[in-house]
């Protein structure tokens, strides 16, 4: 045995990982390929993977955050179900550095990278020699897009480093060497080397809270999930993290310094658990705990198991923004518990996922507040219809074609809305019981499984349609998931409060005073309606008005400032520019941040100077997901 192979064994015994268990997993009959993996719609065009020659069932990471070197180091074990006669197994790797790969025993195992592409990375190819267990010794790259490494200075606390990753849809596969495929479920385990003063959390059962002591100061965090799962979910955060519990099995990690605050905003999270369980089934993962990050993470939340990952800019001070826990939250069902099986069917997760939290959000908040909220959704859906070159754009389908393309091209508001729209026409169509007990079922059904768009219509005409015409003749299923546009048939969440928002902007729009005292009475939904809806073009004295009367340029709550600067680009209103540099320097969230520099750069001589010198001080500070997407924008 070389000294690399004794290494590799060393550390898988490190990670518990003894030789009777790989006996024990070596003796067992491989699992049956997935029945969705079969069929022609589940070929994943994102993967180097051949699932149906061998696949990945489980991994074991060990690894060692580098915050110097920005990189993980380290092992991975993996699991593989091959089928009879199976040679190789084709893994999927982007920026890996390849050290070597042997068998469980530490034998080494001929492995060969290939060609990279821009997209996808490189495939990694192993040679199995009847194995079945497989480890990769391998380094991230420093510039890995799934991981950012902040410098103390973008923390809260201002002290000391973080990392955090970011894996959807593809981006695993710059720290993680595995079949980075949504229809690919895994179980993992991992054992985490963190420098001394810092914790590691992962989306997955903690074993060890405090972390394991090592003679240098450092601490070994050990993880399991020991439910499948699709290895984008597989996430990680680093830094000065404390915990806050908010329920019995709901809880919250962030840094000490916005603690309070960030519990403060939260305490509704187990009432939201108790609410979605009522509506579709137990929770199934144990425990629901959120991790609020800096204001670089990319996104709203994720929704990595027991562990949702969370923007800092829900934090409003009044509880206002809590429609994105309750989204992250529903995705314990639609996305996690029941996944698409390729990104072409992304809607599978964001349109169930819509729905349902709407559905959490009126069961709490009642009806009132769930359709203003699903008002304001219908007003995206035509946004992203209008961005997808309207009614005809071949990316207004659910069901799309990515071929050739980045899968985050497909995930705009149409997956999102649209497909809400289609569940609530479905709700319509066999009224809220039936389509209650069907969604139930659905989810018990494919529980831990994915799923493909064509694998849903089956399900829905054999166990909601049965083969009633007049019922799919309503519904229109076809129409909805292949064609462009929205059908006739759509359902439109009507609030009854907009109507008088909608007259009182018309009105400040012809000169009328700014409503203070309606403002003040308003929720965030209607404060938000208002000042959307006001035109285009309006007058510096207007604007100047409507920014003195409800303090816009500083407003505290995220999804308002972002509406009102919005607002102000468009009329090219130079005032509000310090509040944009601010805002775009202080959060990272590609939702708020790709509009704007959208809205600049369409503001010729007026804007693109102010987008093209932002960016490149901003661009640093943002993360890879924010920066891919921007970067098409300002050029």
């Amino acid at each position: 045995m070389t000294s690399k192979a004794r290494a590799i064994l060393l550390s898988l015994l490190l990670c518990g990982v003894a030789a009777p268990v790989l006996a024990q997993v070596s003796s067992k009959a491989p699992p049956p390929v997935p029945a969705i993996l079969k069929t022609a719609e589940a070929r994943d065009i994102h993967s180097y993977a051949q699932p149906l020659v061998a696949r990945v069932t489980h991994i074991d990471l060990d690894l060692t955050a580098d915050f110097t070197g920005h990189k993980m180091t380290g092992t991975a074990a993996l699991d593989i179900a091959a089928a009879p006669g199976a040679k190789d197994v084709v893994l999927d790797t982007k920026g890996l550095v390849i050290h070597g790969v042997t068998d469980a025993k530490g034998k080494a195992l001929p492995w060969s990278l290939g060609k990279a592409d821009p997209i996808l990375g490189a495939p990694l190819t192993v040679t199995l020699n009847g194995n079945r267990r497989i480890v990769v010794s391998y380094d991230s790259a420093p510039d890995g897009a799934a991981l950012q490494w902040l410098t103390p200075a973008q923390t809260a606390g201002k002290q000391k480093p973080y990392l955090f990753s970011q894996g959807e849809a593809i981006l695993n596969r710059t720290w993680i060497p595995t079949q980075d495929s949504p229809g690919i479920r895994q179980t993992w385990t991992a054992r985490i080397v963190a420098p001394k003063g810092l914790k590691a959390v992962m989306s997955a059962k903690m074993l060890t809270p405090n972390g394991e002591p090592l003679p240098d100061g450092s601490r070994a965090y050990r993880f399991s999930m020991d439910k499948p799962v699709a290895s984008y979910l597989i996430a990680i955060a680093i830094g000065d993290l404390t915990f806050t519990p908010l329920g019995k099995r709901t809880g919250v990690y962030t840094e000490p310094s916005v603690m309070k605050k960030t519990a403060y905003e939260l305490v509704d999270v187990e009432k939201m658990v108790a609410a979605a369980e009522s509506l579709y089934g137990p929770y199934a993962w144990g425990r629901y705990d959120l991790l609020v990050l800096p204001p670089s993470f990319p996104f709203g939340g994720m929704e990595n198991p027991r562990l949702t990952f969370a923007t800092p800019t829900i934090i409003a001070g009044d509880r206002s923004l809590v429609s994105l826990v309750a989204h992250e939250l529903a995705h314990s069902w639609s996305g996690n518990l029941v996944n698409n099986a390729t990104w072409s069917d992304f809607w599978l997760n964001e349109g169930f996922t819509d729905y349902f939290e709407n559905r959490i959000m009126e069961k709490l908040y009642g009806k009132p507040r769930a359709d203003m909220l699903a008002d304001l959704g219908w007003s995206d859906l035509q946004d992203a219809i209008k961005d997808a070159g309207g009614p005809t754009g071949a990316d207004t389908r659910l069901h799309l074609d990515l071929t050739g393309r980045d899968p985050d091209d497909g995930m705009t508001d149409i997956a999102y809305q649209k497909g809400a729209t289609f569940l609530r026409t479905i709700e319509k169509a066999v009224g809220r019981p039936r389509w209650d007990a069907y969604l139930k079922s659905y989810f018990a059904r494919h529980a831990f499984q994915s799923q493909t768009t064509a694998g849903f219509v089956a399900d829905l005409r054999q166990n909601l349609i049965k083969g009633d015409p007049k019922l799919e003749a309503a519904i229109g299923i076809d129409k909805w998931v292949y064609e462009v546009g929205l059908p006739d048939n759509a359902v439109h969440i009507k609030s009854a409060a907009f109507p008088a928002v909608d007259a009182l902007a018309a009105a400040f729009a012809q000169g009328g005073p700014a409503p203070l005292a309606k403002w003040n009475a308003w929720s965030t939904p209607e404060r938000t309606r208002f000042v959307a809806s006001l035109p285009r073009k309006l007058s510096d004295e207007r604007l100047a008005t409507l920014d003195k009367a409800f303090g816009l340029s500083a407003q505290g709550n995220s999804e308002i400032r972002f509406v009102w600067l919005e607002l102000a680009v468009a009329n090219r209103y130079q005032p509000a520019v310090p509040s944009l540099e601010t805002f775009l320097t202080e959060q990272g969230r590609r939702k708020f941040v790709a509009p704007l520099f959208k809205d600049l750069m369409a503001q010729g001589d007026w804007g693109r100077p102010i987008a093209k010198g932002l960016y490149a001080k901003t661009r640093p500070l943002y993360h890879a997901v924010t920066r891919q997407t921007v970067d098409g924008v300002v050029k």
